[in-house]
C-alpha cells in the first residue's frame, strides 16, 4: 500500500536527517524499527555509542516547534521500542545508548536542521 502524503513527508525528513548525521560522522545501523511499543526512526553509531534518533518535522514553529513535540510520553515509547530493539538485535547490546532528536523546521531561505544530542535519557 502506498504511503500517505504525511508518511512521505516523514520519510523524506528521516532521509534528510540521516544524510545530515552521516555528514557529521555517524554510521547508519537501521531505520524504522517498528514494534508494538512504537517506532524508532533511525539507529546510528557515533563512535562506540549507539544513537537512537527521533526525527521531528514541523511546518511552523507554532506550539513550541518540533523539539517540544517530543513529549514525555513519546520519550517513554521510544525507550520501550529501544528495549525491544535490543531484544531482537542482541549484537547491539554491547554499545552504550544515547537518545538524540533531529528537528527540521522552516527557516527564511531553507529548512533549518537542529541536532539535539542526548535530548533525553532512559
Amino acid at each position: 500500500m502506498p504511503d500517505s502524503p504525511r508518511q512521505e513527508v516523514g520519510r523524506h525528513a528521516e532521509a534528510q536527517a540521516a544524510d545530515y548525521l552521516k555528514a557529521r560522522g555517524l554510521e547508519p545501523v537501521l531505520a524504522n524499527h517498528r514494534c508494538r511499543f512504537g517506532e524508532i526512526d533511525l539507529v546510528m553509531r557515533h563512535g562506540a555509542t549507539l544513537v537512537v534518533v527521533e526525527v521531528r518535522k514541523r511546518a511552523s514553529r507554532e506550539f513550541g516547534g518540533a523539539a517540544a513535540s517530543v513529549t514525555y510520553g513519546k520519550q517513554r515509547r521510544i525507550v520501550r521500542a529501544t528495549r525491544h530493539l535490543l531484544m531482537t538485535h542482541p549484537e547491539l547490546r554491547r554499545y552504550p545508548i544515547r537518545f538524540d532528536v533531529v528537528t527540521l523546521e522552516p527557516a527564511q531561505a531553507a529548512e533549518h536542521i537542529e541536532w539535539l544530542r542526548g535530548a533525553f535519557s532512559a
